[in-house]
């Protein structure tokens, strides 16, 4: 009987334990509360990462690819392998619609861009059908502004005397970029003219294979003006070459164009942003998402990342993704505007 009654004691005991441990601490209840785990934290990322270049190599996406690869993988601020990959075509285009098709979710492949992934989209002729509405703006990481340039020589001193000339008589004026109408340097050189109340349509523009061509044209007397990058002109400033009349900056810049009048300073009521930035696929997982908020932040904020802006003449601007895309947003209607007044918007 004692033995029994031990036997059914110890039975009672061990039904207790097991029913406090799985409980939820004894609320009512807790037995299905404790079947639900805690949600597991996240893996991400677990294998090697591509960032793609929408380009051939050397140019600014490239170049902005490596940069971001090289200092996330030398700072540690990612363990997983890093690797860029080229893929030229349209301006970006080509590469968009592979990307939006095939790589929709996938947190293993971003990609650097910058305003033709708004241009190329908003454009009736040669158009994209994809914009950044299609992907996860990420990060904006560098910004670079519009410059209008002319010789050394030329007899335009300012910004409004090279307006007046072009109202006066468009055919005379030949401006230049080094991309095809309706792409970024043409929409850089036809900005100050549509705010000083000139016909966009009236504006000569004559494309060139790249900034290096344009600028030959140029120095060469083939153009009175060409509309660039601020960032590729300090050479050719500090050698005498050229005058810059203004940059499409909000305020001045610093360095070898500290000088430099902005647009708005001379009358000329507009900006325009060159920015580079990081973007993901549709879809994107939530943890994937917040790990490469946090990243691209802390990658923003190193020595490592500001040497790297310093050897190229970027300039820093972070702007997280929830910023980021407001502002995608308003240049969007910016550069919807200047297409329309080119006849080219959608």
């Amino acid at each position: 009987m004692k033995k029994r009654n031990l036997l059914l004691a110890l039975s009672t005991f061990a039904l207790l334990a097991l029913t406090a441990c799985g409980g939820g601490g004894g609320k009512a209840g807790g037995g299905q509360a404790g079947s639900q785990s805690a949600p597991a934290a996240s893996s991400y990322p677990e294998k090697p990462i591509v960032i793609v270049a929408p380009s051939g190599a050397g140019g600014g996406w490239d170049k902005t690819a490596r940069s971001l690869a090289k200092v996330l993988t030398e700072s540690k601020l990612v363990d997983q392998t890093i690797t860029v990959e080229n893929k030229p075509g349209g301006g970006g285009a080509v590469f968009l619609a592979e990307y939006v098709t095939k790589d929709k979710g996938n947190p293993y492949r971003l990609f650097v861009s910058s305003p033709p992934i708004l241009i190329n989209h908003d454009k009736k002729e040669g158009n994209s059908p994809f914009g950044y509405r299609d992907v996860t703006p990420l990060a904006q990481m560098t910004r670079d502004f519009g410059a209008v340039v002319v010789r050394a020589d030329s007899p335009y001193k300012d910004l409004k005397s090279l307006l007046d000339a072009i109202k006066a008589d468009p055919s005379k004026i030949t401006v230049a970029g080094g991309s095809a109408p309706g792409s970024m340097d043409h929409l850089l050189g036809i900005l100050p003219a549509a705010k000083y109340g000139i016909d966009p349509k009236a504006v000569k523009y004559v494309s060139y294979d790249g900034g290096g061509e344009a600028m030959a044209a140029l120095l060469g007397g083939h153009a009175d003006m060409i509309a660039t990058d601020a960032s590729s002109v300090g050479e050719y400033l500090k050698a005498g070459k050229i005058r810059v009349l203004g940059v499409s900056s909000p305020e001045r810049l610093g360095g070898d164009l500290k000088d430099i009048p902005t647009f708005k300073e001379q009358g000329i009521d507009t900006t325009f942003n060159i920015w580079r930035g990081v973007f993901g696929p549709a879809d994107m997982p939530a943890d994937a998402k917040k790990y490469w908020d946090e990243k691209l932040k802390a990658l923003s904020e190193s020595e490592a990342w500001k040497k790297e802006l310093a050897a190229n003449g970027w300039e820093s601007e972070y702007k997280d993704a929830a910023s980021f895309t407001a502002f995608l947003d308003e240049q969007d209607k910016l550069v919807m505007e200047l297409l329309t007044s080119l006849g080219m918007a959608k």
